[in-house]
């Protein structure tokens, strides 16, 4: 598993995008040693592991104590719960063979998961960093010290400050996808240009002020769609509070009321329209839980049938009104729909929302190329992939080398359904987005809320959800 891969896991597991720094000021300490910095933060990490979706220990507060305080560092990162990723903030930045020691200091030796690195040197002063998917690179590309735009924010010719170049160079340096961005919380502005050079790469932002009044700026111009993609750093509002472990949780509430508005995790503007939906879905027979035969012999305890919705304009309608605020939020030309479930529900779609519709058709006619693509469109055009649900991804992934053959450019991709199955975690890591009116599992929640299901019919979803999710 990639580093990215790991974060995002714990990430939903925990639905937490809060980092943890361990910053051992001398001030914090009751006496300036290297003991005293390996018990103060793992203190630190004692109350707040619940929910850190990582800890960023600061490795200038241990190097200052020379060979005893950088054998405390090792001790604390062995110390940190293995399935914690542990960030090393060392902000390391030189050529090789300089920077594959530098590697092996803070991989090898002090045993950290990730690093922060000063990327000014180039692409090759990186690459020994990156060789192993496990390990995590942070680049510290927009500091959020005054003298930062210095030169972070001197225009290259295309306009873009070096910073945002930086991070539009980062997508194709990430073959490995373990690189993620540093931005300093202090200019939300510079947070929303390198969300737009690199779309789904995870952004670390330090530097929140301590009563939390830029967290809401920070996090608009940084969540993704999928609610991820953004670690926000907290050290002293957490290790100076009078009760760490209950400051830490306050900034993970905070931190989830806000990106609930901008997510798709509750994708329907209207929150009873997003349950009367899912009952609707479910009263049609359209979700139907029970002892089912799928693919390959495969046994579920859910069965889907969205192909039944052309039966139901009624329920077609409701359906397509839920792909609305998703699309809304999305940047595109046309709509690109996957034949044949999501015809319906694409065509649906397009009426309400006005937009133009395309097609790739699956099936090449005598002396046509199998990427022949149905409707009206222009080379070099954007368009969103509509379909009904995600699985796997592989019919996703056709489909868009379908569209890529004709100059189609695609992004994102928005279903109604994601069975949670590895397609969202393939399409990311192939610079892909996609958006869901539902997660499986969020529906299921849903429906035992309602009483349409028991706790036990969910809890067989989910246990099958996790024993067919593809690697």
């Amino acid at each position: 598993m990639s580093f990215i891969s790991r974060l995002e896991e714990r990430a939903r597991q925990i639905d937490s995008l809060l980092c943890v720094g361990l910053d051992a000021h001398p001030e914090d300490l009751p006496e300036s040693s290297p003991e005293n910095a390996l018990l103060f933060c793992q203190e630190l990490v004692a109350q707040t592991a619940d929910v850190a979706l990582a800890f960023k220990p600061n490795i200038a507060y241990f190097e200052r104590f020379g060979g005893p305080g950088l054998e405390a560092l090792r001790t604390l990162i062995e110390s940190i719960p293995e399935e914690i990723p542990v960030i090393l903030d060392a902000k390391r930045g030189d050529v090789s063979p300089t920077a594959d020691a530098y590697a092996e200091a803070m991989f090898q030796t002090l045993g950290a998961q990730a690093v922060t690195i000063n990327p000014y040197f180039g692409e090759d002063s990186i690459t020994p960093y990156l060789e192993n998917p496990e390990h995590g690179v942070f680049l510290v590309i927009k500091t959020s010290n005054p003298g930062s735009a210095d030169i972070q924010n001197i225009p290259m010719i295309s306009g873009q400050p070096i910073y945002q170049h930086l991070a539009s160079l980062s997508r194709n340096w990430n073959q490995n996808n373990n690189i993620g961005l540093t931005v300093g919380a202090t200019d939300p502005g510079a947070i929303r240009r390198v969300r737009t050079a690199a779309p789904t790469t995870w952004i670390l932002s330090p530097g929140i002020d301590p009563d939390g009044n830029n967290l809401e700026k920070v996090l608009r111009a940084g969540i993704r769609t999928d609610g991820l993609g953004m670690m926000i750093s907290i050290s002293r509002g957490i290790s100076q509070a009078d009760n760490p472990g209950e400051a830490a949780r306050n900034y993970v509430e905070k931190i989830n009321l806000l990106r609930s508005k901008w997510s798709d995790t509750a994708p329907v503007k209207d929150r009873h329209n997003y349950y009367a939906l899912a009952s609707a879905l479910f009263q049609h027979g359209c979700i139907q839980f029970g002892d089912f035969t799928i693919d390959n012999g495969v046994y579920s305890p859910i069965f889907i049938d969205l192909r039944i919705l052309p039966s139901l304009p009624r329920l077609l309608f409701q359906v397509a009104s839920a792909y609305q605020p998703l699309l809304e939020s999305l940047t595109f030309d046309r709509l690109a729909v996957i034949p044949y479930t999501g015809l319906p529900i694409g065509t649906a779609v397009s009426l309400q929302g006005d937009y133009s519709m395309i097609y790739p058709r699956k099936e090449a006619q005598p002396g046509e190329l199998e990427s022949h693509i149905e409707g009206i469109f222009n080379p070099g055009e954007r368009a969103v992939v509509i379909d009904d649900m995600a699985t796997t991804g592989i019919t996703k992934f056709a489909i868009i080398d379908n569209l890529r053959q004709q100059d189609v450019e695609v992004e994102d991709i928005v279903v109604l359904i994601d069975r949670e199955s590895g397609a969202n975690q393939k399409l990311v890591n192939s610079g892909y987005r996609l958006h869901a009116v539902f997660t499986l599992s969020k529906l299921c929640e849903t429906l035992r809320e309602q009483g349409h299901i028991s706790a036990d019919q969910e809890a067989e979803v989910l246990k099958f959800i996790q024993q067919t999710k593809s690697p």
